[in-house]
């Protein structure tokens, strides 16, 4: 069993409030502060510090706090493989990018679960850093990202390559050329995601690379939706740089226009991360054969 005491404290922390972490866990304020003081006696340190209306956990209280969300999560991931193999099925989390989800790792997962009854998937979509950290403490099974973690217990396997390219509409004179100048892409509204952004973030090391910034370009709105960003590209209310992969099916359908942009050659790979202990290894090879044949199927 896990400390009750833990719940209390990760409570605490989300909620910010002794008095909504009392309400969320049915205690009293006084019972929650009693175990936060007294996991604060038994590890000797200060755990929580409040600074204002802030509740702010100190150093040690960080990592009491990581090594909580771990040991957590680590028995709820055992009591759902006792569950599992009670009932001969399989339940994954996995924990894809913005971008991923707009491309055609959603659809493989999907398909892969229609031709494995029994397995079932949950996919959370979040930023780069909080995939890294939910799977760091084992809050997901799995983790499709652009790029990788220097991290000896994970383990990383690449899936496919991607190019971070201009999206336009098929009626921006654009559309008409092979590639595009720098120059020109200044010229054009342009739609970013938003600063926590993967791509986002490679489009500007590389343009600081060239000695520019963003502050160089026509930036009109910031958009953290793929899907809405695509449609304001059809409807011409400006261009994008997006990761090509979150295009495929609009360019299979002919919807938009993606070129490359001279002298910014954004090429990433798109990696699956695992823990070195992860137990359903052969679902890897799976997903890799099943990606593979919906690729050629976009590409066809």
């Amino acid at each position: 069993m896990i400390d009750t005491r833990l719940y209390t404290l990760l409570a605490v922390v989300e909620n910010n409030s002794y008095t909504k972490a009392a309400d969320q866990l049915s205690l009293t304020q006084p019972a929650v502060t009693q175990h936060i003081k007294q996991l604060e006696k038994e590890l000797n340190v200060r755990i929580l510090n409040r600074v204002g209306k802030e509740i702010k956990p100190t150093n040690a209280g960080n990592i009491v706090i990581q090594y909580a969300r771990r040991s957590i999560a680590l028995y709820n991931r055992m009591k759902q493989s006792i569950i599992e193999e009670q009932r001969h099925v399989r339940r994954l989390t996995v924990g894809i990018t913005h971008t991923a989800e707009s491309n055609a790792v959603a659809e493989v997962l999907g398909r892969y679960c229609t031709k494995n009854p029994g397995t079932t998937i949950t996919i959370i979509s979040d930023s780069i850093n909080n995939l890294y950290d939910k799977l760091r403490h084992y809050e997901i099974d799995l983790a499709v990202v652009e790029g990788t973690i220097q991290d000896e217990n994970i383990n990383s396997l690449l899936l496919d390559t991607d190019s971070i390219m201009l999206v336009v509409s098929n009626n921006n004179p654009l559309a008409k050329k092979s590639m595009v100048t720098i120059n020109e892409l200044k010229k054009q509204p342009l739609i970013l995601r938003r600063p926590s952004s993967g791509t986002r973030n490679l489009f500007a090391a590389h343009l600081e690379s060239k000695n520019m910034s963003l502050d160089d370009f026509n930036v009109i709105l910031e958009v953290d939706n793929i899907a809405t960003i695509k449609d304001l590209i059809r409807r011409d209310i400006g261009v994008s740089v997006l990761a090509r992969s979150a295009c495929l099916d609009e360019l299979k359908k002919g919807k938009i226009t993606v070129l490359p942009i001279e002298n910014l050659s954004m090429i990433r790979e798109i990696n699956i991360l695992y823990h070195s202990d992860f137990e359903h290894v052969d679902i890897l090879d799976s997903i890799m054969k099943e990606y593979n044949k919906v690729i050629k199927n976009y590409a066809s």
